[in-house]
């Protein structure tokens, strides 16, 4: 019995060590050596500033800018310490409130725009954090983030084209544009 209670502590402290030190550090090692940026958050900088990460998405509610996906975090939206989904199903009227509230508020920031809107305009993504739209939605949107900035609309959709990062490997995922990303190119095409 007790061979096999000093055998349990010592398996215990092993394994401890190996899984709770060593391969963390390993790992950790591999990253900063193979993948920096994104070992260290994969941020975004406007000089000195961190302005914040290329994976984590920021609401954006001014015309002057494009807007992201609706986010389902609490108490903020994008708080990447609640990720979460609303987990509303198709037929919840809180979801449809939701839905209606967001379409409401860009019909009215753009009454111009007649266009369908997308469907990630309106709705929040599982994780509530993601960073990307889709294509149809920033050319959606371009038209009014052009006319409130006094820019040539083709100018900010060549921005959109030229920020949309293409399926990987030609088959996976889908297109899609980072909003930051493009909120934060917009900025400078005036400096």
């Amino acid at each position: 019995m007790g061979t096999q209670i000093r055998t349990s502590i010592l398996m215990l402290l092993v394994l401890t060590v190996l899984t709770g030190v060593v391969y963390p550090i390993a790992v950790t090692g591999i990253a900063q050596l193979t993948m920096p940026d994104q070992a260290n958050g994969s941020l975004i900088r406007d000089g000195d500033r961190i302005t914040g990460s290329r994976l984590i998405g920021r609401q954006f509610d001014d015309p002057r800018y494009f807007w992201s996906r609706l986010s389902a975090t609490s108490p903020t939206p994008y708080n990447a310490a609640s990720s979460s989904g609303s987990n509303y199903g198709p037929l919840s009227p809180d979801l449809k409130r939701a839905v209606d509230s967001r379409v409401q508020a860009l019909r009215a920031v753009d009454p111009l725009n007649t266009a369908l809107i997308p469907v990630d305009l309106v709705t929040a993504s599982g994780s509530g954090l993601d960073p990307e739209i889709s294509p149809e939605a920033a050319l959606y949107q371009s038209g009014r983030v052009a006319r409130v900035r006094g820019i040539d609309e083709g100018v900010v959709r060549r921005l959109v084209e030229s920020m949309t990062q293409h399926r990987q490997l030609g088959f996976l995922g889908e297109p899609r544009v980072n909003v930051v990303l493009l909120n934060q190119a917009l900025d400078n095409l005036r400096r």
